[in-house]
């Protein structure tokens, strides 16, 4: 509760202080003039916000992709973890529920209390740290603007890989309303509606978005095709008051409940790379314990259910101002999302080790923000944030029949940080500009604790043991010089800094006796960013192209132990560099192409080697299955029968990092006939092509090879209101992984949906 005070604390200084100015910001803006001319072309100028405010992405020295709602749309993007396919150089992998998004190489795989992601999401300038809600249907999108490399200056600590940036539409006084239905292939099925209006100073908008769907799973130990059955609804409702012209306030509500467990349908995955221990081919990575169990993408072998379900809500508040001098935006979040899952750990029918997982979290976010009005040669920003992020896991073994659950232990972090930046960009001459910024960052892990695992005999499980607080502060600059070689084209030169926060490792090495309960010292990564780009845009052709190079060093990564222990520890080093170009061409009214490519050269240079407290050498996470009769060296952590973690001096060096393609690259043309005597016609596709991932922390396992996906949609516009569609998502039906799950039970794997078609209609009024 205390969270939500401060939210809406902050959101009505902001409110009350700008009604305070507004008449004289009123007054200020009817003096002055602007003027905007539309474009001229094809394609509409590209605006983005990727320097915290509006700017043509021409000018704007940093890698966007940038997706537009109609590129949305024609792709059929639903949630968003779709937008991989429309984005080179982007993944989004899973860990069960856990979306793991990877920009250039920088990504994370750690799932523990208060680890977050390298790349940093947010939603009409709120930030959403949870890793469990990274993939989420799309309500009312305008554009997706995916920035990468390093924004550790306007956006913050955790975006070491970049930022996902989502802007959904406003509510208007004008009325307008339009609705949508789709169905497809494995009953899916799905609902959405949005309405806005308003009079006078007040607008409200109403959304809401229904799906359901079977899934295409089924469990082989009792027959089950609906095992992965699903349901899930989202409503949001906007309310806006624009008190003058100068002085707007938005108050948005939204709440989700998800009812997927897809991301926890897996089975016993398969690899043919070398087995350390043995020297052989892994072959089917099952619990060597007799039991059921598959290896097909379209099916699991499961005894118990496995479920994920997510409640969330989120409130905000949006105050902005025209001051005269600059414009002012006050940014108020408070949200709570509560998390139930379920998954097996062994991939076998077998009652051996089921993990329940119930997360809560609790997020308060305050910003303040003054950007720079148009037009002097010197443009700025200037900002203030504040972040509470509290992350609570708790942990019950539900292999034990009966309830209630068994409890098993748990832990929880509360992270802060409290920054300060400013940005600004000089023109120097008219060709000639520089943008230098900096941010000032406090972050503070506090209130950590863990719970007594039950195997701690004579201990209670709900006790909650208190582990000190740790704290630290970071300044990341960011100093880039542009020249405008016409009015249509730029190129720059751009150096930036980024860094993920410390870690307190509650849900691991905290808990271990043998090492004295002592936490793993997990420091924060650093990336330190070279780029060069060339922007062109004269609205029938758009094309950004860059070179990169990234200083990588203590990469956060997990180590999974015999007996499913995770500890969270440093990587050394790692050194990424690459290719990217991004296009757009828009011939006529009737043919547009959108095109991009990347080759990402994301290598370890060395993967352990560090001491732990007993002076012992930490080596790379390998994984190996445990001998009958294990060697000295894999005695401690080795139980026959079991895989595990080789805690050996394995040091590897130029190693593949984890979920890094070499190549990405996505095609999607779109052909439409124009309005003819019996309405419009479109034909689009995408065509998306990645090379080998590696899903294992030390990059050097779980391969999953190189794949494409291809995306159809043809559409039919009988008047300007209506629409129907047909569409096939992966319509050659090309089967990956999208997770590896790794840890001392089994080894299972998540798999991609096969050929999906389907067909929708739509509204508009």
């Amino acid at each position: 509760m205390g969270n939500r005070i401060i939210a809406w604390i902050g959101s009505a200084l902001g409110t009350a202080g700008l009604l305070l100015v507004a008449p004289i910001a009123a007054h200020a803006q009817q003096q002055a003039t602007t003027s905007a001319e539309a474009p001229v072309g094809g394609l509409e100028e590209i605006v983005v916000t990727a320097q915290r405010r509006s700017e043509a992405a021409v000018d704007v020295p940093i890698s966007i992709t940038a997706l537009s709602q109609n590129e949305l749309e024609t792709a059929n993007v639903q949630n968003l973890g779709d937008i991989q396919k429309l984005t080179p150089a982007l993944r989004f992998d899973y860990q069960t529920g856990f979306a793991q998004p990877t920009i250039r190489g920088i990504g994370t795989g750690i799932t523990t209390s208060g680890g977050g992601s390298n790349v940093g999401i947010y939603v009409d300038g709120f930030y959403s740290p949870n890793p469990l809600a990274s993939d989420f249907q799309l309500l009312g999108v305008s554009s997706i603007q995916v920035l990468k490399g390093p924004q550790g200056t306007l956006f913050g600590h955790n975006t070491t890989g970049g930022a996902i940036v989502v802007t959904t539409d406003d509510p208007s006084v004008d009325p307008r309303a339009e609705a949508k239905v789709s169905y497809g292939r494995f009953d899916s099925q799905k609902y959405q509606a949005y309405a806005t209006g308003g009079f006078g100073i007040v607008a409200a908008d109403v959304e809401g978005v229904y799906s359901k769907g079977s899934g295409f799973i089924t469990n082989i130990y009792d027959d089950d095709s609906h095992v992965a059955l699903y349901e899930n609804w989202t409503t949001r409702a906007g309310l806006k008051l624009q008190f003058t012209d100068a002085v707007s306030v938005l108050f948005r509500y939204t709440h989700s409940n998800l009812d997927d467990p897809s991301t926890q349908m897996l089975n016993s995955n398969t690899d043919t790379s070398i087995d350390p221990t043995t020297g052989k081919d892994w072959g089917i990575q099952t619990l060597a314990v007799p039991g059921t169990y598959t290896t097909n993408p379209n099916q699991i072998a499961a005894n118990l259910p496995r479920l994920y379900t997510n409640i969330t809500n989120i409130e905000t508040a949006t105050v902005k101002a025209d001051l005269g001098f600059a414009n002012f935006t006050s940014l108020s979040q408070y949200r709570q999302e509560n998390v139930n899952q379920s998954e097996a750990l062994q991939q076998v029918a077998l009652p051996i080790f089921q993990l329940g997982l119930p997360i809560f979290d609790y997020t308060t976010t305050q910003e303040f923000l003054l950007t720079s009005k148009p037009g002097p040669r010197l443009q700025w920003t200037v900002g203030a944030y504040y972040l509470s992020y509290r992350d609570t896991y708790v942990t019950y073994i539900d292999s034990i029949p009966g309830p209630p659950r068994f409890r098993l232990g748990g832990s929880s972090t509360t992270t802060q940080n409290i920054a300060g930046y400013v940005d600004a960009t000089y023109e120097v001459t008219p060709q000639l500009f520089f943008t230098g910024g900096v941010r000032y960052a406090h972050d503070a892990v506090l209130d950590a604790y863990y719970n007594n695992p039950f195997f701690y005999l004579g201990q209670n499980p709900n006790q909650e043991i208190k582990v000190p607080s740790i704290n630290s502060t970071k300044a990341t600059p960011r100093a880039v010089l542009r020249y405008k070689l016409t009015d249509d084209s730029n190129v720059y030169a751009s150096y930036a800094e980024g860094y993920k926060a410390a870690i307190l490792d509650v849900g691991g090495s905290c808990q271990d006796a043998q090492d004295n309960l002592k936490c793993n010292n997990v420091q924060p990564e650093d990336v330190h960013a070279f780029e060069v780009g060339y922007k062109f845009d004269n609205h029938r052709i758009a094309n950004e192209a860059a070179a990169f190079l990234y200083n990588y060093k203590n990469l956060q990564v997990s180590e999974f132990l015999a007996g499913a222990e995770a500890y969270i520890v440093n990587a050394a080093q790692s050194r990424i560099y690459g290719l990217e170009d991004d296009f757009h061409f828009d011939l006529n009214e009737h043919f547009q192409v959108n095109a991009g490519f990347a080759w990402t050269h994301a290598r370890y240079q060395q993967f352990g080697g560090s001491l732990n407290a007993a002076g012992q050498v930490i080596g790379a996470p390998v994984y190996a299955s445990c001998p009958a009769n294990p060697p000295p060296a894999l005695q401690a952590d080795c139980t026959p029968g079991t895989y595990t973690y080789v805690n050996t001096s394995t040091v590897l060096r130029d190693v593949h990092m984890q979920h890094s393609p070499d190549y990405t690259a996505t095609l999607g043309p779109r052909f439409s006939t124009g309005q003819t005597a019996i309405g419009e016609f479109a034909l689009s596709s995408n065509l998306y092509y990645t090379s080998r991932i590696y899903f294992s922390p030390s990059g050097t396992q779980f391969q999953q090879p190189a794949y494409a996906t291809l995306d159809v949609r043809g559409q039919w516009n009988p008047t300007k209101n209506y629409y129907v569609a047909v569409y096939g998502d992966n319509v050659a039906n090309a089967r990956y992984r999208n997770q590896v799950q790794y840890n001392g039970f089994g080894i299972g794997a998540g798999w991609s949906a096969p050929a999906i078609w389907g067909v929708e209609f739509g509204a508009k009024f």
